[in-house]
């Protein structure tokens, strides 16, 4: 009976502690943004806090392709749909498909857009930086159109905040566990103004950081370390116009987005204005630099995610507007 009781008792015991231990870790293993959760760094630290601005429901829609003025082929930039919505209330009927759905640009696009319905003035195609060299690479060699229908699917509006006060107990406690140490060595043992939290993401210091962010470390900022450092050079422009001459049923406009790291760290480089001057395309790197610095808006791009804000798309969106208005 003696050591029934003492069993018990220890068996009581470890589950409570596991249930301490349980919910002080687990919250921390619950991201919403993905360099929080490549980086193993927790969302308190790095997570938005200022309100985002609301999107319209309706102005999501994607259109047909025999209604649509504009084709958007784009990556997870586009996927939300939200800087289009910058030219649906502009008038524009705006269908977007991914470069998964349309992997290529090929020889026989301006065929196959006939035969599928678009009748169009507007082919958009945006790629993100880091991306640029192998999408284009994959049109370049393509002789044949190949389109894989992913259904239209209805877009959910951004969310407009996140609450950071509820406590996640959905995760893996060992992740919870990894973060908290990794904090640990963020916060205790660093001393320099950078920080390699993991061997895909880095923390740096961004000048006027509070300025441009809300969250709690402001003046610090995570930052994909697969970002492209180096300009893109002719090779690339060489490529984009060679896919370009492919499409004479519609103007196909270039929007490349700058990587995170380009806009806050290296925005120097010189591709966007050569870009603009030989194919017309969208400085979209200008157009960031002047809202950071005219409009100066907080969380353009989310400090704990590869992407752009609620704000920095609507930005975008008016970027890429002003260039089809021109």
């Amino acid at each position: 009976m003696k050591y029934a009781k003492l069993f018990s008792l220890l068996v009581v015991s470890i589950i409570g502690l596991y249930g301490a231990v349980g919910f002080y870790f687990l919250p921390l293993a619950g991201f919403e943004g993905d360099l929080t959760r490549v980086g193993m760094l927790p969302e308190s630290m790095f997570g938005w806090t200022k309100p985002q601005p609301a999107v319209d429901p309706i102005l999501l829609r994607s259109a047909s392709w025999q209604e649509a003025d504009v084709l958007v082929v784009g990556d997870s930039f586009s996927a939300p749909r939200i800087w289009q919505t910058v030219l649906v209330k502009r008038g524009l009927k705006v269908r977007t498909e991914s470069w998964g759905g349309l992997p290529a640009i090929c020889e026989d696009f301006d065929e196959w857009l006939k035969n599928i319905g678009f009748k169009g003035k507007y082919v958009l195609l945006e790629i993100v930086e880091r991306n640029t060299e192998g999408t284009l690479s994959k049109s370049i060699n393509c002789k044949k159109t190949n389109y894989f229908i992913r259904g239209e699917g209805r877009v959910s509006p951004p969310a407009l905040t996140v609450n950071r006060t509820t406590r996640n107990l959905s995760g893996r406690l060992s992740v919870g566990i990894q973060v908290y140490l990794n904090a640990l060595r963020y916060t205790v043992w660093n001393v320099k103004p950078s920080f390699q939290a993991s061997k895909d993401v880095h923390v740096e210091q961004v000048a006027n950081g509070c300025s441009l962010f809300s969250h709690l470390r402001c003046n610090q900022v995570l930052f994909f370390n697969n970002d492209r450092v180096n300009d893109m050079g002719d090779n690339i422009l060489s490529d984009m116009a060679t896919i370009s001459h492919r499409i004479s049923l519609a103007e196909p406009v270039w929007v490349i987005i700058p990587d995170k790291t380009t806009t806050y760290l290296h925005p120097e480089k010189s591709f966007w204005n050569h870009a603009e001057s030989k194919l017309d395309a969208v400085n979209t790197l200008a157009g960031f630099r002047h809202a950071l610095m005219e409009k100066k808006p907080v969380d353009f791009y989310f400090a704990n995610n590869t992407h752009l804000s609620t704000v920095g798309y609507l930005e975008l969106g008016e970027i890429v507007s002003n260039r089809l208005r021109r």
